[in-house]
């Protein structure tokens, strides 16, 4: 499987990357290679450069063109962004703080198949469309919330509105940026309880996070970042144990597992 994995050609393929965030440097020597088919999370301290990992991918930043430095996607250097969008699909907390309060749930979920933030008049959906959207709202246990207002949601309520956006095209690869950030332990297990069901049934994920906790125990490797450097890059059972941990995050940590999954305390 493993050679599988390295045979294919990844969705995300970094050489020698540079970026630059406004008048900071994110990024000065980047390379990294994601595979479809290998769950992976991307784990770091605030800071590290996640987000703008994810901002490369979902092409909202660019690296700066230089000799022997490179970004493709798919295999391919030029990208088009309607393509994009129905082979990724993304779950962003810049995402959910984009929409009005008035935009009812439903329109939510449906703004995924047109790339936008709630729906415009120009943007008229059709009879499949509606169909998947309350497919979609009814797997994740919203479709009693079609039509109530963004801002009388949960924190939890709107994280799976848009992971519902974010599966409408049916994504070979889902982009979670911090998905459990916010929530309370109950929203929390919810979510990561769908996404489990996600992983085992064929979906790519790619979990960008500082959180331990959040790492399903179906995700198989794992990228250490720190301050815009790749300082690990293997097995999650390798790199998520207190030395490794307590080096990306500066601080002493002691790593207990439960049920697949991995909770740091401090060390004693």
């Amino acid at each position: 499987m493993m050679a599988a994995m390295a045979a294919a050609i990844p969705y995300l393929e970094l050489e020698s990357v540079e970026v630059w965030l406004g008048p900071r440097r994110v990024f000065d020597d980047l390379s990294l290679r994601l595979h479809p088919g290998e769950h992976t999370v991307v784990l770091g301290p605030n800071g590290s450069g996640k987000s703008s990992l994810v901002k490369l991918l979902s092409r909202e930043l660019y690296p700066v063109v230089k000799p022997g430095s490179g970004l493709r996607i798919f295999g391919s250097e030029t990208v088009n962004l309607w393509d994009l969008r129905r082979r990724i699909g993304l779950v962003s907390q810049d995402l959910q703080a984009g929409y009005g309060g008035r935009v009812p749930a439903a329109d939510v979920v449906l703004s995924g198949f047109f790339g936008s933030v709630g729906i415009g008049r120009s943007q008229v959906a059709s009879a499949d469309q509606h169909r998947r959207v309350a497919a979609l709202m009814a797997q994740l246990g919203l479709a009693d919330l079609a039509e109530r207002p963004y801002a009388q949601l949960s924190d939890g309520q709107r994280r799976r509105l848009l992971l519902a956006r974010a599966l409408v095209h049916d994504p070979e690869v889902l982009v979670l940026d911090e998905p459990t950030n916010g929530l309370d332990l109950r929203a929390k297990h919810q979510l990561l309880a769908i996404l489990r069901d996600l992983a085992r049934t064929g979906t790519t994920l790619l979990l960008v996070t500082h959180q331990i906790e959040a790492i399903l125990p179906e995700i198989g490797r794992c990228v250490l970042l720190r301050q815009g450097r790749v300082v690990g890059d293997g097995p999650t059972d390798q790199l998520l144990q207190d030395a490794p941990l307590s080096a990306l995050f500066a601080t002493p940590l002691q790593v207990c597992e439960a049920n697949g999954y991995r909770q740091v305390l401090p060390a004693a």
